[in-house]
């Protein structure tokens, strides 16, 4: 609080009459003058009010006289403020800013400001009110993520893939509500990133939420938000939902078809009126969001057996994309092996070999897995080979079997029974080194073989024997 100058035109501290009395007589907080010789000049109603000193018992007596203690003298003594005082008079606690009046460079008397505590408390409360609102928004907008892929990244050699990606770049500048369908691993989030990126949204938020992974309730809550008091355990705050954070942008909904149905009625309306009410309130909120879902399961048979709103199917797949297995587009299979190798390289720093028998088997297999699998079959690969080169034998063993049971012509020195064992016998010592041969590293390498721990051990029985 700066120093005052309150002087009128006799030299008083404060004239009678003036409007400088009548904007104190308004003020909300308390307000007390004295003058040098420290008699009480002034109080306005406000103090009266938070001290409950009348007017006519302490204006013009000395103020050490009416309220013992007061350190408004100590001020116009040495001039300088005392800021954030607490007293307690008559059991009445009070904070109190205080100031000299100066007036042609002299201190001519002292100015309290008084807020009562219970003030105090309360804007206290509100300032904590505003900074969690603060915090909640901050992690809230640190939830919004942004899509980092482009059609750049999505690998289009064969035919067929090139066919799908133009399809998606026809959408992706419409408003348009898109249903991406594919087996798991297929790529559908990586093509709704592709979308947003490539649309008119794409400098807005990208929000991704997997709706099989919540219960209802809490699948409700995260993309609606509630409201104050919604329910046992809800914030004081509320909290704002998934499509209000990701107004002006994109939400991507995936295995949509895992949502409750009585879940699919209220994102039903959020579809068609571009509104959402949060839980425990009665408030619509206008919203301005893209919606792209996507699915692995046949939405059509869902809805013939009643699993899936009908009228919801209509709303999302007003432009549906359907990506391919990767079994069906082999001309891209190549092309990823060595998108991912090249990352494995950049993780190693140098340059990955892989065999000639390791590159036809990669490309010989179906992938059930779709590209996931294709990558983590690579990850495998790179954690087992040696010398910085993947041979057949650091593949998985379930890729080395299919291989040889589907291409038996290329094998031409042993029995294909034999062959399979020595792979089998193979992949176990490489896990073996890899994982350890202690307990806990069979458990791994078992689990990295994709079989029971009690099998490998009847495997390395029959190797002993």
């Amino acid at each position: 609080m700066e120093t005052v100058d309150l002087n009128d035109t006799h030299g008083h501290i404060l004239g009678h009459g003036d409007i400088s009395r009548v904007i104190l007589d308004a003020i909300y907080d308390g307000v007390l003058i004295i003058d040098k010789n420290a008699i009480v000049q002034y109080i306005n109603p406000a103090y009266t009010r938070i001290t409950g000193v009348k007017y006519d018992e302490i204006v013009g007596n000395d103020i050490l006289s009416v309220r013992p203690g007061a350190r408004l003298p100590n001020v116009i003594a040495s001039g300088e403020k005392i800021l954030r005082a607490l007293r307690m008079e008559d059991g009445v606690e009070y904070m109190v800013n205080m100031s000299p009046i100066m007036s042609n460079g002299e201190v001519i008397g002292g100015i309290s400001l008084v807020k009562a505590i219970g003030d105090v408390y309360e804007l206290s409360n509100e300032i904590s009110h505003y900074k969690k609102e603060i915090d909640i928004l901050r992690k809230q907008m640190n939830a919004i993520q942004r899509a980092k892929y482009t059609y750049d990244d999505i690998i289009s050699e064969d035919p067929k893939s090139q066919m799908i990606k133009n399809l998606a770049k026809k959408i992706a500048k419409k408003e348009t509500t898109v249903l991406i369908s594919g087996e798991s691993g297929t790529g559908k989030e990586l093509y709704a990133q592709a979308i947003h990126n490539d649309s008119l949204r794409k400098e807005g938020p990208f929000i991704v939420i997997n709706c099989a992974t919540m219960s209802h309730s809490l699948l409700e809550s995260e993309l609606f938000g509630y409201s104050e008091g919604a329910f046992t355990g809800a914030t004081r705050e509320g909290k704002i939902g998934l499509f209000e954070a990701a107004n002006t942008g994109t939400i991507f909904l995936d295995e949509i078809s895992e949502m409750d149905i009585s879940l699919q009625s209220k994102l039903l309306r959020t579809l068609q009126e571009s509104t959402v009410r949060r839980i425990g309130s009665v408030k619509e909120i206008p919203i301005d969001v893209r919606v792209i879902v996507a699915t692995n399961k046949e939405l059509e048979i869902l809805v013939q057996k009643g699993l899936f709103k009908e009228d919801l199917y209509y709303r999302i797949a007003v432009f549906p994309i359907e990506l391919m297995p990767l079994r069906e587009r082999k001309g891209d299979i190549e092309p990823l092996i060595r998108m991912t190798l090249k990352r494995k390289e950049n993780e190693a720093k140098r340059r990955i070999d892989l065999t000639e028998e390791a590159q036809k088997m990669l490309c010989g297999y179906n992938w059930p897995g779709n590209i996931r699998e294709l990558v983590n079959a690579v990850e495998f690969a790179y954690n087992m080979m040696t010398d910085y080169q993947i041979d057949y034998t650091h593949l998985p063993s379930r890729i080395q079997k299919y291989y040889l049971e589907n291409h038996p012509e290329t094998v031409k020195f042993e029995k294909l029974s034999v062959t399979l064992k020595n792979i089998e016998i193979q992949s176990i010592h490489n896990a073996l080194d890899l994982f350890g041969h202690d307990m806990d590293g069979k458990r791994l390498a078992a689990e990295a073989l994709d079989i029971s721990l009690a099998t490998l051990y009847n495997k390395l029985k029959d190797v002993s024997k």
